[in-house]
C-alpha cells in the first residue's frame, strides 16, 4: 500500500483526481440536486453531462416497468444463464433489440466491458475445449486508435483472456489504425493479415470523446476484401442518437446489417442500455445463432449473474418507447443542431456532429477550473476531460434540454472563457 499512497499523493498534488459529487435525487428535467464532496456544499445545477440522451430515466412507464419487474421476479437473478436459466424478460428484451437492430440473435450482459470480453473469449478462444476439435487459426484484430476504453481493455488482453486458459488456442494479434482512416486500415490489413487468419475489425460507431461517426460504408469496402471477416460496431453512443429513428450507425448511413452480410462480412453490433435505454447492461447481436450460444458458454458469461429483472425491464420499456415515439430522437437531433450552431456563433469549435459535443480548449485554459467556474458561478454542470492528449469540455445534449437552457449554457461558456482569458493576460502582462 505504500506505493499506492505515494502515487495517489502525487495525483492529488497535480490536480489529476476528479472532482467528486453526490446526487440527491429529485431530478426535474435536467435540474439535479448535488453535493460537492470537497466542500459539503449542496446545490441545484443544470446538467449537460448526463448520458440519459432521451430523458427516459424519468419516464413514468419506464419507472413502473422496473417496479413491476421487482415485484414479479425480485431484485436479482443471483446466478448466470448457463446454470440457472433466463427469465422471460430476458427473452423479450433480446427479441426487442434484435428487431430494433435488424439482427436476429441477441445475448445480454451486465455491461459493455463484459460483453466485449465475452466476445473475445468466445470468438478468439472458443471458450470450451471439445474432444476431436482442434482450433488452429490465429485471430487478427484491427482497432481504431481512439476506440473506447472497454474495447481497448478487451482486445489488448485478448491473447491471454480466460478463454485461452481453457482452450489452449492460437495467438491473437492486435493492430491499431489511425482514427477513421480507412486508407490506413487497408494498408495495415495488407501488411498484417496472413492466410488463414480470422479477422475482426472493431470500432465505436460514435466516438465518445470526439462526437464523430465511424465511416461505416468505407469500412465495408475495406473489409469486403477479406471474406468471412467480422465487423463489430460498438453503438453505445449511437443507439437512440443517430439514424432517423435512433437505430444507430446503420440507419444513419441508410444501410442494414444485411448489406454487410451480402458483401461476405459478418456484422456484430453491441448495444448498451446506459445511454438511450434508461438502464444498465449491454447486448451483442449478430446473424449467428452459434455465436449467440457460444457467448452463453464463455467464461465471462458463466462467471457472473445475468441481467437483473428491474434493469432488464427498464431497458425493454425504454426501447419500446423509442420505437413508439420517434419524436424523441427527432427532438434530440434538433437540440444537437441548435447547440452546435450557437457554439459556432460564439467562436467555439465543437468537434464531431452528434449529441456528444466536445470543445477543445486553448492549452492555457484548465478544463477542470473552467468547469468549476461554470458550476459555482453559473449553476451549470459540464464534464471536464483533462486526462487525454487534448484536454476539453465534454457537453452532452439530451432530448429534455430547452433552447433557453442551451442558450444559458452558451452564455456561461462565453463568460467563463472571457474571464479566464483576461485573467491570464493580466498575469502575463
Amino acid at each position: 500500500m505504500e506505493v499506492i499512497k505515494e502515487y495517489m499523493q502525487k495525483i492529488y498534488a497535480n490536480g489529476l483526481y476528479p472532482d467528486e459529487y453526490i446526487g440527491h435525487g429529485n431530478r426535474r428535467g435536467n435540474l439535479v440536486d448535488i453535493e460537492e464532496v470537497a466542500s459539503g456544499k449542496k446545490m441545484t445545477v443544470l446538467t449537460f453531462c448526463t448520458n440519459d440522451v432521451l430523458g427516459l430515466v424519468q419516464n413514468k412507464s419506464v419507472q413502473q416497468a422496473a417496479i413491476d419487474a421487482i415485484l414479479q421476479y425480485g431484485t436479482s437473478n443471483s446466478s448466470c444463464e448457463a446454470l440457472s436459466g433466463r427469465i422471460d424478460l430476458h427473452r423479450q428484451l433480446e427479441q426487442e433489440i434484435s428487431e430494433f437492430k435488424h439482427l436476429p440473435h441477441t445475448h445480454l450482459f451486465l455491461n459493455a466491458w463484459m460483453a466485449l470480453q465475452a466476445l473475445m473469449d468466445a470468438f478468439c478462444h472458443l471458450a470450451i475445449p471439445v474432444p476431436g476439435f482442434q482450433h488452429t487459426r490465429e485471430t487478427l484484430i484491427m482497432s481504431d486508435i481512439l476506440n473506447h476504453g472497454c474495447i481497448i481493455s478487451a482486445i489488448t488482453n485478448a491473447n491471454n483472456r480466460s478463454g485461452k486458459v481453457f482452450s489452449q488456442s492460437p495467438a491473437v494479434r492486435v493492430k491499431a489504425y489511425r482514427h477513421n482512416d480507412m486508407h490506413d486500415l487497408a494498408r495495415k490489413l495488407k501488411r498484417y493479415a496472413k492466410p488463414g487468419d480470422r479477422i475482426i475489425m472493431i470500432a465505436d460507431a460514435v466516438f465518445s470523446m470526439d462526437g464523430d461517426i465511424a465511416p461505416l460504408p468505407d469500412m465495408l469496402e475495406v473489409m469486403a476484401e477479406y471474406p468471412g471477416s467480422v465487423l463489430v460496431m460498438d453503438e453505445a453512443h449511437a443507439s437512440g442518437a443517430i439514424g432517423r429513428t435512433g437505430r444507430g450507425v446503420y440507419e444513419h448511413y441508410n444501410m442494414t446489417p444485411q448489406d454487410v452480410l451480402d458483401r461476405g462480412v459478418e456484422p456484430v453490433v453491441m448495444t448498451t442500455f446506459s445511454k438511450f435505454a434508461a438502464s444498465a447492461g449491454a447486448a451483442m447481436s449478430s446473424f449467428s445463432p452459434e455465436l449467440n450460444d457460444l457467448l452463453t458458454a464463455s467464461p465471462t458469461s458463466i462467471g457472473t449473474i445475468s441481467l437483473p429483472a428491474p434493469t432488464t425491464a427498464a431497458a425493454l420499456e425504454s426501447i419500446r418507447q423509442v420505437r413508439q415515439d420517434p419524436g424523441l430522437v427527432e427532438t434530440l437531433q434538433a437540440n444537437t443542431r441548435y447547440l452546435r450552431s450557437r457554439l459556432v456563433e460564439h467562436e467555439f469549435d465543437p468537434t464531431g456532429v452528434t449529441n456528444v459535443v466536445p470543445i477543445v480548449l486553448p492549452s492555457e485554459l484548465d478544463p477542470k477550473e473552467f468547469c468549476r467556474r461554470l458550476m459555482h458561478e453559473h449553476g451549470i454542470w459540464v464534464s471536464a476531460i483533462w486526462f487525454i492528449a487534448k484536454p476539453r469540455l465534454r457537453i452532452t445534449v439530451n432530448a429534455l434540454h430547452t433552447k433557453e437552457e442551451m442558450d444559458n449554457l452558451v452564455s456561461a461558456l462565453v463568460m467563463v472563457r472571457d474571464a479566464m482569458t483576461a485573467a491570464r493576460e493580466t498575469v502575463s502582462a
